[in-house]
């Protein structure tokens, strides 16, 4: 019985470390400079592209995935986003001014 104790004390204790360790992070996406996208600063360039396209596909109601579109978008996001000229430009900005999203 003693041991069965210590079995459980143990689990617990791992899964409450564990529970701790992660930390959740919000991040506002308006804020995220085509800097910080390219050179992921704030997350993976495809991870923050796909919440892109989600919002702006939402916002259109588009309920359908056209992965090659995803592709030649990101591909045009990246390389206007590359330009040093571009770094301090919201990426949100950047969307709407190279993929005409926000129209």
């Amino acid at each position: 019985m003693h041991r069965h104790h210590i079995i459980s004390s143990l689990i617990a204790a791992a899964i409450s470390s564990a529970s701790s360790a992660q930390a959740q992070i919000t991040i506002d996406a308006s804020n995220i400079t085509c800097d910080q996208f390219v050179h992921s600063k704030v997350a993976p360039p495809r991870l923050v592209a796909a919440w892109l396209s989600g919002y702006y596909n939402g916002k259109r109601d588009k309920r359908v995935i056209d992965l090659q579109t995803f592709e030649a978008n990101l591909g045009k996001l990246e390389n206007f986003c590359y330009q040093e000229k571009n770094f301090k430009l919201p990426v949100m900005q950047a969307v709407e001014e190279v993929l005409g999203a926000g129209k």
